[in-house]
């Protein structure tokens, strides 16, 4: 009986290290239905027709206000590992002034640049206080103009009580 036992906790342990090394894959932003963005005509499609076939785009143009922009990314996590990016696909829709599509581009990872964030630090004049100094820099100290004024503060530095 115990090497049944033994062989079943072996068995048990060894489909979770199997289980542990399968992908996690996960969708983020549009998905599409039925058609692909590229189904999108220009000159034919306006903005209604491009709403009911996709909905609300995942966002809009900053600056051009008819360019619209449906994104999708679907990541992979194995295990403990930081996610990975398998596929990401940005369409963009230019629309006219009477709202009917211009444009359609499509643009995929490889279209993508890799952009290096600067590590540097900006420096801040003054002096740096310790935890303490922060905590206990302001007792005894009352707020500047005071004592001549008639603030009613405790103490007696406001004048006489009415």
């Amino acid at each position: 009986m115990r090497v049944t036992l033994r062989h079943l906790l072996f068995a048990a342990s060894a489909a979770s290290l199997i289980g542990a090394c399968t992908p996690v894959s996960r969708n983020h932003g549009f998905v599409v239905n039925k058609e692909s963005p590229g189904d999108i005509e220009t000159g034919v499609d306006t903005k209604t027709t491009v709403l009911s076939k996709y909905g609300n785009p995942s966002s809009t143009g900053t600056f051009e206000k008819n360019k619209w922009y449906y994104m999708s990314e679907l990541r992979e996590q194995l295990g403990y590992m930081h996610p990975r990016t398998k596929t990401r696909t940005i369409t963009s829709v230019l629309f006219s002034e009477a709202g009917v599509v211009d444009d359609v581009a499509i643009y995929t990872i490889k279209d993508g640049k890799v952009v290096s964030f600067v590590g540097r630090k900006t420096p801040t004049r003054g002096r740096e206080l310790s935890v303490l100094q922060q905590l206990l820099g302001g007792v005894g100290r009352l707020p500047e103009g005071t004592l001549g004024g008639n603030q009613n503060l405790p103490g007696g530095a406001g004048g006489p009580r009415r």
